[in-house]
């Protein structure tokens, strides 16, 4: 039969003999068992050997990259025992807390295992002190209980209950007086290949819970308040009880960071999970951005692979790594809704999202989460987004709490932002940190444990990461799309009649013209034509899906410049404008005269000539001069005609030579810059296209002609600086950067600075 000694959960082995090999061979065998057999990481190893300096252990020394392995070195027994006496202290005040008389016992009842087990192995020394023999009594009494064990060899043990007694003399070996045939020692090699694949294991950390975990019973989803605070588990705790993380008054706004690939996403989405099942819509609305490539947020929006949605995403936006301009919207966006609930609150005399939902029950007051992935992306940099951003989060972070508007910023590494950084008060609002494994100043200076955090953990942190404030927490997997799918399937069969889908802003993708709710809104009237009609130029990047609009009353400088050298975006502006206001007159009510002069454009602007059919007029570098000449002479003509005219010009600075000859009694060039200036009075407009600043200056007249006949421009790969002060209002030019497929659209009539615009992608 086999000889069992009762270790873990049971007692303590004592080694004595005469047979110095046998009892070497014994101490291998124990703890191979012990550390093969438990799951990985749940055997913990204390080694005192101060007569080999470990070398009786040194077939487990691969323990020690996963921690699993303490060296203590001579006149370090003391200090090792003091640990485990408060070892077991902690567990029996904090973990076994007068409910349970073991972690035998706790496990049995519940299933886990909250501590693991600590083995301490003791290979000899010098003459115990007092102290330290008063200890090492107390570990042998009640460190079984609490899974803190010893394994001990040259020092004399207690008689005990829990105490084996194993006894190796050259022809003779007993265990608890009983006679036994020891095995063999374990082969060092196996003992170092089970060694180094247990720490492999616990280096890659303990595989999730289950996302379920974070959920209330289904007939108990949407059933919480939010008046007071948004409350819900992220993960469960070291003692198997569940982490809570929290949003209101305080902490107010959050931070999360770690590296690539440590969870961030998949912490996100076990938050926004667990808030969504227990908040129904009514109090609770999200506004997602992320700045990196990737679209793992768009599951979270109507798509084409799921028509489903989570009722309570008012907007995604995905791939905004270049379109800083879209989070410098959303944080506009929030200040407005910030000063709208400020007004309410103010109106019914009262200072908290609590009190003025008590005192206005129907209207419609749900706490918001904003969650800015990468948000660094946002603050870098020195130029006016940067600035106006910083401004608006510190605005938010100071007064959205008492209303209600929490922020989630989240990283993969936050040094160098010196936009966030260099302010203080901003920093001091976020008291939630949240780091995951290795993450760097997300938790206050000293407090490293972060660093040592095993996968799939996070440090929950409530106290502006102080370490006394630390929570670990596993978090469960909950960015896998089957998981995912079946909780967004379940809210979305319970949202509201009137639920509308999230507005998705995907950065890499083209918007349509025929998408746009501006162009479909548009109609002819029923008699007549529109006294102020309206040319849509792009999408403009903004949280609401809008057009960019021109329009084009009988007023001075109603007329559209595009600039800049991408053939693809200034056809599409001027598509798109052509387009839109043909929908806006009946068959025959208006004139559009289209000219293309470069042939790269060729195909876009005949695509448009032909679905424009009888109202539009072809022209090209031979004809173009007729049509200045034609409207030109007709805008004082008596009885000229008073039909809306828009000429379409692209690349118009090509026909600089055929214009320069005489177009009826004035050059063509003359006939523009009339046609320009007296045109929009009389209903008739040119929206045409420079290759560049200089050329649509040069045809004006040269560098000091004046612009004002130019109402709007609508800027390609055009640097800011080019623009100037006749262009743009100050000095020295708007701060843009191009990129491909975005324009800035000014309006000298309407706008302060310029808006940044999609163009709409070719409609055919």
């Amino acid at each position: 039969m086999p000889a069992l000694v009762p270790l873990l959960d049971a007692g303590h082995a004592h080694l004595a003999g005469g047979d110095r090999d046998g009892l070497a061979a014994v101490v291998p065998a124990l703890l191979l068992r012990s550390v093969g057999r438990a799951d990985p990481g749940a055997v913990r190893l204390y080694g005192y050997d101060p007569e080999h300096l470990g070398g009786g252990l040194a077939g487990f020394a691969p323990l020690g990259t996963a921690g699993l392995l303490t060296f203590v070195g001579p006149g370090g027994l003391g200090r090792l025992l003091d640990d485990l006496v408060e070892q077991i202290r902690r567990i029996n005040a904090t973990v076994l807390a007068g409910e349970y008389a073991s972690l035998r016992d706790l496990a049995a009842a519940t299933g886990r295992r909250p501590e693991p087990w600590r083995v301490a192995v003791l290979l000899g020394g010098d003459e115990l002190s007092r102290h330290e023999r008063g200890q090492l009594d107390r570990v042998v009494r009640t460190g079984a209980a609490c899974g803190v064990h010893l394994v001990v060899r040259g020092i004399e043990l207690p008689d005990d209950p829990t105490v084996t007694r194993i006894v190796v003399e050259p022809d003779d070996a007993r265990v608890a007086g009983l006679p036994v045939r020891l095995d063999a020692p374990p082969p060092p090699a196996l003992v170092t290949e089970t060694c180094r694949a247990v720490a492999s294991r616990v280096a890659a950390g303990p595989p999730p819970t289950p996302f379920t975990d974070l959920l209330p019973p289904p007939d108990e989803y949407w059933r919480e308040d939010s008046s007071h605070g948004l409350s819900a588990p992220v993960g469960e705790g070291p003692h198997g009880r569940q982490v809570l993380l929290t949003l209101g008054d305080y902490p107010p706004h959050a931070l999360i960071g770690g590296p690539s690939g440590t969870g961030k996403t998949n912490l996100i989405f076990a938050w926004i999970g667990a808030l969504a099942a227990r908040y129904s819509p009514a109090e609770l609305e999200f506004y997602l951005l992320d700045f990196k490539e990737g679209v793992s947020f768009a599951r979270f929006a109507q798509g084409r692979r799921d028509p489903s949605w989570l009722p309570h995403m008012r907007l995604v936006g995905i791939n905004v790594n270049t379109d800083r301009e879209f989070g410098l919207a959303l944080l506009r966006f929030l200040a407005e809704e910030l000063r709208r609930r400020a007004d309410a609150a103010k109106k019914h005399e009262v200072t908290k999202l609590a009190e003025l939902r008590a005192v206005d029950p129907d209207g419609h007051w749900p706490r918001i989460v904003a969650v800015v992935d990468e948000f660094q992306a946002l603050l870098a940099g020195r130029d006016v987004v940067a600035r106006e951003a910083a401004d608006l989060l510190e605005d938010l972070a100071r007064r959205g709490r008492s209303q209600g508007i929490h922020l989630v910023l989240a990283s993969q590494d936050v040094r160098g932002i010196e936009a966030l950084w260099g302010r203080p008060a901003l920093v001091a609002q976020f008291t939630l940190r949240i780091a995951l494994p290795k993450a760097l100043r997300i938790l206050a200076e000293r407090n490293d444990a972060a660093q040592s955090l095993p996968r799939h953990h996070a440090v929950i942190n409530a106290e502006s990461g102080l370490a006394e404030g630390n929570e670990v927490a596993r978090i469960p997997s909950a960015s896998d799309w089957e998981t995912w799918s079946e909780l967004q399937h379940r809210l979305w069969r319970m949202r509201p009649q009137d639920a509308a889908p999230a507005r998705l802003f995907d950065g890499d993708a083209i918007p349509k013209l025929a998408d746009a709710p501006d162009f479909r809104a548009l109609t002819a009237p029923e008699q007549g034509v529109p006294r102020n009609p309206v040319a849509l130029l792009g999408e403009i990047i903004d949280v609401q899906a809008r057009s960019a609009a021109l329009r084009l009353p009988r007023a001075p400088g109603r007329n559209l410049a595009v600039l800049g050298t991408r053939v693809d975006e200034a056809c599409a502006v001027l598509d798109a404008a052509a387009r839109s206001l043909a929908r806006q007159y009946p068959p025959g009510a208006a004139r559009f005269s289209i000219a293309c002069l470069d042939p790269d454009a060729d195909p876009a602007a005949r695509a448009l000539y032909e679905d424009l059919a009888g109202d539009a007029s072809w022209y090209d570098e031979e004809t173009v001069p007729e049509l200045m000449a034609e409207a030109g002479d007709g805008l004082g003509a008596p009885g000229a005609s008073r039909t809306p005219h828009f000429l379409l010009l692209y690349a118009v600075d090509a026909a600089a030579a055929a214009l320069a000859g005489k177009a009826g009694t004035r050059t063509g060039l003359e006939q523009l810059r009339r046609i320009l200036h007296d045109g929009p009075e009389r209903r008739t407009h040119v929206l045409a296209w420079w290759r560049g600043v200089a050329r649509m200056r040069a045809d004006l007249g040269g560098a000091g002609a004046r612009t004002d006949q130019i109402g709007a421009w609508v800027a390609l790969d055009v640097q800011g600086g080019e623009l100037g002060s006749s262009l743009y209002p100050g000095s020295g030019g708007p701060d843009w950067y191009p990129r491909p497929w975005r324009g800035l659209y000014f309006d000298r009539a309407v706008h302060r600075t310029g808006q940044v615009i999609i163009p709409y992608g070719p409609s055919r």
